[in-house]
């Protein structure tokens, strides 16, 4: 499944990353590059987490619905895909 994520910057801070679709999922890193391992490592531990607890997986949302929302407005996009065969 591919998830949306949206990185966020300003001058005085590090990457941060937000996976809309996984609300209380975020990660962060010094580079671009490293925001997007970092995101795919939050969202598969977030959905470890969700699996273990016995909720839902939320369905991953189409990314023109994302870009639409004036919250991330400023924020680059991303596709980041996860592997949900955690057995």
């Amino acid at each position: 499944m591919r998830y949306s994520i949206v990185i966020h910057k300003d001058e005085t801070s590090s990457y941060g990353v937000t996976a809309p679709d996984l609300p209380g999922c975020f990660s962060g890193s010094e580079t671009l590059e490293g925001a997007y391992s970092a995101a795919q490592e939050a969202i598969e531990g977030h959905i470890r987490t969700l699996l273990m607890d016995g909720l839902p997986i939320p369905e991953a949302t189409p990314l023109e619905v994302h870009r639409a929302n004036e919250d991330y407005i400023d924020g680059i996009w991303g596709l980041v895909e996860v592997d949900q065969d955690f057995g």
